[in-house]
């Protein structure tokens, strides 16, 4: 993945990563997937240090994430690199398709604007209306782009493979992959391949929502350090060089997934955890669809 994305130079753990695009996407993002407060959330989150919010058409709060963001720039109008924020959405497969895509980033674009904001990342969220929509809509994301509609586009749930098709078709490589992603669901393939070809890793449900906490290696390592068990696979994302987007609702688990940026996990840390892959997932990883 190059130096940037090196997990042996401790400043990247705390800076941005640079994405093929030519932009910077922070190291830690916040989810708001089912978040029954994406606004007061959102805010929590911006509030805690937060830089980058993750939204989707599908989790219908768009416009509150947007609204939390506005406000927050506004109270930063005098520290514009305070107030600086990543916003992601992605458009649904069932919106995949020349029209339909066009359609639904034109209304989600709208929807940013009326708050004064540009998303800095526009994903088609899932593989599963098959190639040629996936290819329609894929399309379209690189027109909006190019007309300065949004900043960069990528991907999520997507395997190898169906990566390989945009590439074969003689599209442009995504700028982003987002795909569950935690010790126990490791996808290494994938993630080899995005490697191989400058795709950044962003990581979701990287707490495995929640279940898991009492396994005996999670208990140990994070006793050891001191942590969470939470905190412990987000710090396992970061040094694996992935982008992990943690969601809560709750202020102060909001605040405690944040601060792991003092967490240093050693290379017996990192062994044992690398050992609990198991292809389990906790989500919706629909990578293996045609």
């Amino acid at each position: 993945m190059g130096a940037e994305h090196s997990p042996a130079n401790p400043k990247v753990l705390s800076s941005a990563l640079k994405l093929r695009s030519g932009h910077y996407i922070p190291r830690i993002g916040f989810g708001v997937y089912e978040s029954k407060a994406a606004k007061a959330s959102s805010a929590h989150a911006l509030a805690s240090g937060y830089r980058a919010i993750d939204s989707a058409r599908y989790y219908k709060n768009e416009s509150e994430v947007c609204q939390a963001v506005k406000a927050f720039k506004d109270h930063s109008s005098t520290n514009s690199a305070t107030g600086d924020v990543f916003l992601t959405t992605k458009v649904y497969g069932n919106e995949h398709g020349t029209e339909v895509t066009e359609k639904a980033v034109e209304e989600s674009v709208a929807r940013a604007a009326e708050y004064g904001l540009v998303w800095d990342l526009f994903l088609l969220h899932d593989p599963t209306a098959g190639p040629e929509k996936r290819r329609q809509a894929w399309e379209v994301l690189i027109k909006k782009r190019d007309e300065g509609k949004i900043r960069s586009i990528g991907v999520s749930n997507f395997s190898e493979k169906h990566l390989q098709q945009l590439k074969d078709a003689g599209l442009e490589m995504p700028a982003v992959n987002q795909i569950e992603l935690h010790p126990f669901l490791q996808q290494k393939p994938i993630i080899e391949y995005c490697a191989a070809n400058d795709i950044v890793v962003e990581a979701y449900a990287p707490i495995l929502r929640g279940q898991n906490y009492d396994n005996e290696t999670l208990q140990k390592v994070s006793k050891k350090n001191n942590a969470t068990v939470a905190q412990i696979l987000i710090r396992w994302s970061m040094q694996k060089g992935y982008v992990p987007l943690p969601k809560s609702d709750t202020p102060g688990r909001i605040q405690e997934n944040f601060d792991v940026f003092g967490i240093n996990l050693d290379d017996e840390d990192m062994k044992a955890l690398d050992a609990l892959d198991e292809g389990k997932s906790f989500s919706w990883n629909c990578t293996n669809v045609e």
